[in-house]
């Protein structure tokens, strides 16, 4: 197959809603995926809710692949910048049933939905675990990964 699908991820540390909602649309994304634990925020726009209204408003649908989040050890071991720490524990994660179900829900709507966007918290996509889901589907199913970066507030 040619790498003719695309797939973006892309973190919204340190940068307002409205950056990476414009972002995403010049992009041409057709589906949001949150890769997120946790979809609660502080951060103003990027609770489950308002996100995915945000989204709705521009013409990009929305879905949360819970089981695809970081496990909470793997998120303390993030903030405590012990990355290869958490590479060990979401790889680990990634061997689980559930994960490895959403993976392939994932693999399908890349290859079905137009252009997919991964979304975390973690603006380094070097540092954060849907970099490693990327990785996994651009291997998979031969796809053409770009990282996205939203205008910082």
């Amino acid at each position: 197959m040619a790498k003719s699908k695309k797939l973006f991820t892309i973190g919204y540390e340190q940068t307002p809603a409205k950056a990476v909602l414009d972002e995403l649309e010049t992009a041409g994304v057709k589906l949001l995926v949150d890769v997120r634990a946790v979809t609660s925020s502080r951060r103003p726009g990027f609770s489950k809710n308002q996100l995915a209204a945000g989204l709705d408003e521009r013409g990009i649908a929305y879905l949360h692949l819970a089981s695809l989040g970081t496990p909470k050890e793997g998120r303390l071991a993030a903030r405590s910048g012990k990355f290869d720490v958490l590479h060990k524990i979401y790889a680990k994660h990634l061997r689980t049933p559930q994960a490895r179900e959403e993976l392939d829900e994932l693999s399908a709507l890349v290859k079905k939905s137009g252009p997919v966007c991964l979304l975390c918290y973690e603006r380094d996509h070097s540092h954060c675990h849907r970099q490693w889901i990327a990785e996994i589907i651009e291997d998979r199913d031969k796809v053409k990964v770009a990282n996205l970066a939203a205008k910082q507030a």
